[in-house]
């Protein structure tokens, strides 16, 4: 009886079957959709708050990317670091030194913020308020101020009204509390945007969240409003990332992007170059999924104003 060779017994079996050779179709078709996606700027600032008190949810990896992303749509995005580890002013590739004017000189001292903002060599669109570790100490200091909730908020509507060049986005990351630091970043924005990481206890924490962003309208700032919840580090071969992707979109319908950003190697690699992951690695997919991300931000925005008009 004559045996099969090699093949005619690998007949049956194709590449393009694999769950490889799917991914990689997956990230083919979304590269060439993001190529030929048209988006129009509002010509408005989006002043945006990242905010989510419970830590490693990718806060900074998100506003970092983001800001990166809206770069590469033609967007001019200023970052202002105020957390006082200073990651996003190390993914930005700018100097954050003990000796580098910061966003504390701008808090504390009531420096210009014109005065601290660096130019990110990435692009010359990309711009950072640096952090440095004199924030660390802000929040004792604060206490004590006057207008202290106020501070940063003065210092962006001054840096906005005297700017020669439009800026269309102001990303603040904050640090992983909710403390005067946060609290200031909630008054000087009118959006909110909440990273959520696809993980067990995605949602602890967050009612306490939102508890302090309904006393910030009240008190401090209504124009402060949830506009974005993005879910960060989904592993697709798990139950429970698509459990918990499920479980948010269920709570936030309205809020919650249709991208999600996938845990990726590229994603966590690119900080340790002083590179967004957008520079790093454009075409990866957690560089992908960011730029997807921009892509639906910016879009959703110019819905609302046609429907608002």
């Amino acid at each position: 009886m004559k045996q099969p060779d090699e093949t005619e017994a690998s007949a049956s079996f194709s590449f393009d079957d694999t769950p490889l050779a799917r991914e990689l179709a997956d990230l083919s078709a979304r590269r060439k959709a993001l190529e030929s996606a048209e988006v129009e700027l509002s010509g408005r600032t989006r002043v945006v708050t990242v905010s989510n008190q419970k830590g490693g949810v990718g806060k900074t990896t998100t506003t970092v990317n983001l800001a990166a992303a809206l770069v590469d749509r033609g967007a001019r995005v200023l970052v202002i670091d105020l957390d006082p580890q200073g990651n996003a002013s190390t993914a930005l590739g700018v100097p954050h030194t003990a000796e580098t004017p910061s966003v504390y000189d701008v808090l504390i001292d009531e420096f210009p913020l014109a005065d601290i903002v660096q130019t990110s060599p990435e692009s010359p669109d990309l711009l950072c308020a640096p952090s440095t570790i004199h924030l660390a100490g802000a929040e004792i200091e604060l206490v004590s101020q006057v207008a202290r909730e106020h501070r940063l908020r003065t210092a962006v509507d001054d840096y906005l009204a005297n700017l020669d060049e439009r800026l269309d986005f102001i990303l603040i990351d904050c640090p992983p509390s909710l403390g005067l630091l946060t609290i200031n970043a909630f008054t000087a924005a009118s959006e909110l945007l909440i990273p959520i990481q696809c993980e067990y206890y995605a949602l602890e924490g967050l009612s306490q969240l939102l508890g302090t962003v309904r006393m910030i309208q009240k008190h401090l700032n209504p124009e402060l409003h949830l506009s974005t919840i993005i879910l960060t580090m989904y592993d697709a071969r798990t139950r429970l990332a698509q459990q918990v992707a499920d479980e948010v979109r269920e709570h936030f319908p309205r809020e919650v992007l249709g991208t999600v950003i996938p845990r990726s190697v590229r994603v966590s690699e690119a900080p340790s170059f002083g590179q967004t992951v957008i520079a790093y690695d454009g075409q990866s997919a957690g560089a992908i999924a960011y730029r997807e991300a921009a892509v639906e931000i910016i879009r959703r925005d110019s819905a609302s104003n046609e429907g608002g008009a």
